[in-house]
Order: C-alpha cells, then sequence, then structure tokens
C-alpha cells in the first residue's frame, strides 16, 4: 500500500519525528493529532503514518485484530525510507507504534539512519497481565530514547516500571496521573489534558535539541 504521511510543524525544523499510531486507533486520532500538534509547535517536524493495516480499515471498515508486533517492522522501515528525510530524524510512536520502532531502534542508530527514539506511552505489558514484560530489548538498548509515560497508565504504572531493568540510554518523562493517552483527571492532579501536552512539547524538544547537538 502506498504510504502516505500527515506532517505538521517547519519544514526547516532541526529535527524530524517519524510517529507511528497506536493498536487499536488511526494517525489521526484525537491523541495523537494532538501529540503532533504540541510538537509541532514547539518547533519539530512530525510526520504520522499508518501501517496497512490500518489504512486497510479506511476502506473496508473491518476492525481486524492487528498484527503482532514484531510483523510491523519492515513496515517501518519502508515508512522511513518513503519518508526520506535529510536532516536527523527520530522515530517513535504512539503506544504500538513506538514499540515497533523500540524494535528497529538500534540497527538503525548503529548504521547512522536515526538519532532517537520516542514513545508516547509505551506498552510495557498487556494490560491486566504484568507478568508479561514486553522490555527485553531495553534493558541493553544503546539508542538515545524518551519515553513519556502516564503514572496511572494500564500498560506500565510508575511504581511497575520503576522495577524494570532498562538501559541508562532510555530516559522516562512522567507525567503525573495520565492515562495510556497521557491525560491526567484534573480534580486529582491539578493537571489539564494541555498542561501535559505543553510539558511533553518542552520536553521532547530539550531532548531533541541535546540529539542535534
Amino acid at each position: 500500500m502506498a504510504q502516505r504521511f500527515l506532517m505538521d510543524g517547519p519544514e526547516d525544523a532541526g529535527i524530524t519525528l517519524l510517529l507511528a499510531h497506536g493498536a487499536g486507533a488511526p494517525m489521526d486520532s484525537a491523541a495523537m493529532s494532538a501529540s503532533a500538534g504540541a510538537l509541532a509547535a514547539a518547533g519539530l517536524r512530525v510526520a504520522r503514518f499508518e501501517f496497512d493495516y490500518m489504512a486497510a480499515r479506511r476502506h473496508s471498515g473491518a476492525r481486524k485484530p492487528p498484527p503482532r508486533a514484531e510483523t510491523l517492522e519492515g513496515e517501518y522501515r519502508a515508512a522511513i525510507e518513503a519518508l526520506g528525510t535529510a536532516g536527523p530524524l527520530v522515530i517513535g510512536g504512539k503506544s504500538m507504534g513506538g514499540r515497533v520502532a523500540s524494535m528497529i531502534a538500534d540497527d538503525l542508530h548503529a548504521k547512522g539512519r536515526i538519532a532517537g527514539l520516542l514513545c508516547l506511552g509505551y506498552p510495557f505489558h498487556p494490560i491486566g497481565k504484568p507478568a508479561q514484560l514486553r522490555t527485553a530489548h531495553l534493558a541493553e538498548m544503546r539508542t538515545p530514547a524518551l519515553i513519556a509515560q502516564g503514572t496511572r497508565d494500564l500498560f506500565g504504572t510508575r511504581e511497575e516500571v520503576a522495577t524494570y531493568a532498562l538501559s541508562p540510554r532510555i530516559e522516562i518523562l512522567w507525567l503525573e496521573d495520565g492515562d495510556h493517552d497521557l491525560k491526567p483527571r484534573k480534580a486529582v492532579s491539578g493537571f489539564s489534558a494541555a498542561d501535559h501536552l505543553a510539558t511533553l512539547a518542552a520536553a521532547v524538544s530539550a531532548w531533541a535539541s541535546r540529539l542535534n547537538a
């Protein structure tokens, strides 16, 4: 299927972010659009794309279960080639999209193809199955990585993640009371979704500038 991108942010940005969607929602979901808008407003170039199974839903309307993350690695690599950005590139995405990117990051970083990895709500384990960790490759990761995670994310809370063996190359931005979409309950946390988006954008911009130094 021909690759299609949604582009946000200045064309002359110093860093381009290539982001894939999560397992159940498309690249133009409310959560991804909000994150892309905030990152673009911070001066980053953001490209979003869809895996074939999600793009096919737009035509068929059928909601088949997503493929296993491992089977999508080739599609992510193809998206990088299709984007063809000349400057520094950071790959990543929301939930499963970020997980797929994390699986190919070290190979691409070693070849000088990418500068880093950005995950928006990493799915450390399936909901309700905390023993089924998806972290083995993260322990030895050599790619500079930033994971933005809500403290009450059902795919990995702050208390759970504190017990994992993660590479020192991985930085985690904790967003207080955030869920898997990084959204807090304002009445509980005192923060709004807009507050967390602003924090996310500032943190990613600062982190990316270090990659590009």
